[in-house]
């Protein structure tokens, strides 16, 4: 088994920085991670405190009381993020659709939601984990793709001790790799977000003291002209 672990803060409380005020959030402002409980209105435009005093850049919400999928804003997804959605249970490309985010950028206190079912449904309940990039520790960006064996160095600033990558610009897997599994290069150890399946065991990238470096031509993570979001996470 392979086991990720973000620690915030202990249980939390009631945020009510938003117009809907969660049931509970709990937050690491050190480490730039909050989870927030919440329970729709389904209305366009609410907002929901996510407590990490600074921008998030990515925000993933589960509907725990019903089926809905994961839902994903990325800060680097397309030019205008806050348009569009991915899902971390498909390997889907990137979606536009005024329902999850309402078309509107998050702040240093609030994310803001439409009235999709994934996001905003009335009554339901929902987790959303909201991750801020710090200095030295986290970095949520994007790559262009090469097509070559060659491929693209990415530059996070540390060693990262968890990659996660996924090409927006069609459909592909959400990749991840981390340095338990893989102790050296290159890394080839890989667990795919959206699928249930066993490891698999490809050489596709470098792990290094400032960022990673592809291997592999492979389309899922370096098709040439290809787009991609990344999460990289140091220890």
């Amino acid at each position: 088994y392979a086991s990720w672990n973000w620690l915030a803060n202990g249980a939390g409380s009631a945020n009510t920085d938003g117009s809907i005020n969660t049931t509970a959030t709990s937050v690491n402002t050190t480490a730039g991670f909050s989870i927030s409980k919440y329970t729709g209105n389904a209305t366009s435009g609410a907002t929901v405190g996510h407590g990490l005093g600074t921008t998030p850049s990515v925000i993933i919400v589960k509907k725990t009381s019903g089926s809905d999928g994961w839902v994903v804003y990325h800060h680097k997804n397309t030019s205008a993020p806050a348009t569009e959605y991915l899902r971390l249970d498909t390997s889907d490309a990137t979606a536009d659709n005024l329902g999850e985010w309402n078309d509107t950028a998050p702040s240093s206190t609030v994310f803001t939601i439409g009235n999709s079912g994934r996001t905003n449904d009335n009554g339901a309940t929902y987790i959303a984990y909201c991750f801020a990039e710090k200095t030295g520790y986290s970095k949520f960006g994007s790559y262009t793709g090469n097509g070559n064996s060659d491929g693209p160095f990415i530059y996070t600033g540390f060693k990262p001790a968890f990659v996660m990558t996924k090409k927006t610009s069609g459909t592909s897997s959400w990749d991840i790799h981390d340095t338990k599994r893989d102790t050296y290069n290159v890394a080839s150890k890989y667990l795919l977000a959206e699928d249930s399946g066993a490891e698999g065991n490809t050489a596709i990238l470098d792990i290094l003291s400032n960022g990673f470096k592809f291997r592999s031509s492979n389309g899922d993570r370096n098709a040439s002209g290809g787009t991609y979001i990344y999460m990289a996470f140091a220890e």
